[in-house]
């Protein structure tokens, strides 16, 4: 059945404020911005591993959240542990987002845009700061990575600083495997982390 008059009129009229709403939210944000008083941006990018959430400071990507995460609780978590003026700023976050595209298409395979490592710190943080050396279409076992950052027996740990790694694809912690081959975890999902070792290892 189509939709009555005074339904597509509510129709209308709901589109015209949504638009109006996204233009001036884009408005804030780029006052924020210039003013120097957003400290966090966000934004959403597409993905063949589904949409991503984008977080950066004024330091540099801090965040990367997956499809299979609650942004809500993930924006929540920023906002208290880095700070509240946190908005949506898909201009601030366009070099990331390009350079995530091309790595996906395969035209590129490490990342220029700067990240802000602070939401890792201490042993975890050694860990996630030498994940960085791993190229693309290689990978290290968790065992090596334990060993590499001088503490053979972190095994266990090695996983964990994997897994609650802030900035997943920029700091590549997929390339880190079992000694047996098998994937291990990934906060991503498993498919996830199949996709991406298989693209990297066909290119």
């Amino acid at each position: 059945m189509n939709e009555t008059w005074p339904e597509q009129i509510t129709s209308v009229v709901e589109e015209g404020m949504a638009a109006e709403l996204d233009r001036l939210a884009a408005r804030l944000a780029t006052t924020a911005d210039t003013e120097g008083i957003l400290d966090l941006a966000y934004c959403t990018v597409p993905s063949p591993i589904g949409e991503l959430l984008l977080v950066a400071s004024e330091h540099g990507i801090v965040r990367l959240a997956f499809e299979n995460e609650d942004r809500e609780a993930v924006l929540a978590e920023l906002a208290t542990k880095v700070s509240p003026r946190i908005l949506a700023s898909p201009e601030r976050l366009e070099p990331a987002a390009r350079e995530l595209a091309e790595y996906f298409s395969g035209a590129r395979r490490a990342f220029d845009v700067p990240v802000d490592l602070s939401l890792t710190r201490g042993f975890r943080g050694e860990v996630v700061e030498f994940l960085r050396s791993i190229e693309f279409g290689h990978t290290r076992s968790y065992a090596e990575v334990a060993g590499a950052v001088g503490n053979p027996g972190a095994v266990r740990a090695v996983g964990t600083a994997c897994a609650t790694n802030p900035v997943p694809l920029f700091v590549p912690c997929h390339r880190v495997v079992r000694s047996d081959g098998t994937f291990g975890a990934y906060r991503g999902g498993h498919e996830a982390k199949r996709f991406l070792l298989a693209m990297e290892a066909a290119a």
